[in-house]
Order: structure tokens, then C-alpha cells, then sequence
């Protein structure tokens, strides 16, 4: 009696350690989950709504001018983008990564200028929207935003570098600077 007890005991006790297991491991997916471009602005625009204390009424004006100001520099972002051909830039369990084309010089400086143009397109959009913000904002408010745009991102750079490092130690890619030297 005491026997069957313990190997009941024994059997719940594993059971219940599976549904644990596998209420974890959907608690992660759940942590992967990315966002969209529309609740990434949402939450940047909220950040920016408390980063610079604004009332009701300033905040009411300030939202859909500032949306619109990370709509256009995220269109400005996206400008050099180059789409992947199908199947190029996936990798799937098992494959090796397709290693990066060789670039022409035409292709490189066709790129560089790329990157000219899509600086101006950029500071285009800051300077007219720097006159919308300032019929809303001071000056020491504007430049708050500028400050905490680029505070976000040095975040997410090093949070980026962080994870490659990562990767790096897992084996998951190839260290950049021991791949250059076996060449």
C-alpha cells in the first residue's frame, strides 16, 4: 500500500513537471514575440510624451506630429534596403548561411551615394519637422527629443552587440576578426 503510495506520488510529481517544462517554454516564445513598426512608434511616442512632462492639451498636439516624424524617418531608414532574392539571407536549421556576394566598385559607390542621399532625405525630415515641433515645444524640449533618440539608440546598439557576442560564444556565427585571419 505504502509502495503504490510513492510510485503515485512519484507519477504526479513527474507530470507535474512536464505541464511546468512546457508552460516555460511557452512563456519564452512569448518573450520573442516581435513587435510591429505601429507598437514600436506607439511606445516611442509614449516615452517621449512622459520624457518631456507635457500636459493634456501639449501632448494631444505633440502625438500625431511626432507619429508622423518617425513614419518619415522610418521611410527614410528603409531607403537603401536591398530586398533578399528568395531563398538568399534565410537560413534554416541544418544550412549553412550563403556567404555575402562580392561587390563591384560600381555597386559599392552606387551604394555610398545611397547613404549620401538617404543622410539629406533624413535631415531633410528633422528640419521640417523641427518647425512643427517648435509651434508645440521649446527648444530645450526639442533637443530633449534628440538626446533621448539617440540614448535609444546606443541602447539598441549595444544591445545588438551584445547579442552577437553572444551568438558568437554559442558558435552560432563565425567571429568576425578570427574568420579574417584564417583568409
Amino acid at each position: 500500500m505504502k509502495a503504490k503510495f510513492i510510485y503515485v506520488f512519484l507519477t504526479c510529481l513527474m507530470i507535474g513537471g512536464q505541464f511546468s517544462l512546457s508552460a516555460q517554454n511557452q512563456v519564452n516564445k512569448d518573450k520573442r514575440q516581435r513587435h510591429t513598426p505601429e507598437q514600436f512608434m506607439e511606445r516611442q511616442t509614449n516615452q517621449m510624451v512622459n520624457t518631456l512632462m507635457l500636459d493634456d492639451a501639449a501632448a494631444a498636439r505633440f502625438v500625431p506630429v511626432y507619429q508622423n516624424y518617425l513614419k518619415e524617418l522610418r521611410e527614410c531608414r528603409m531607403m537603401n534596403r536591398r530586398q533578399l532574392s528568395s531563398g538568399q539571407g534565410t537560413e534554416q536549421k541544418g544550412m549553412k548561411p550563403q556567404p555575402k556576394p562580392v561587390l563591384t566598385d560600381a555597386e559599392v559607390e552606387q551604394q555610398i551615394k545611397g547613404r549620401f542621399a538617404q543622410s539629406r532625405k533624413i535631415l531633410d525630415v528633422r528640419e521640417k519637422y523641427y518647425d512643427e515641433f517648435r509651434k508645440i515645444l521649446s527648444p530645450k524640449q526639442i533637443m530633449k527629443i534628440y538626446r533621448t533618440e539617440q540614448n535609444n539608440a546606443n541602447k539598441l546598439k549595444k544591445e545588438f552587440d551584445r547579442r552577437k557576442k553572444q551568438a558568437v560564444a554559442q558558435g552560432k556565427h563565425k567571429h568576425p576578426v578570427r574568420s579574417a585571419q584564417k583568409s
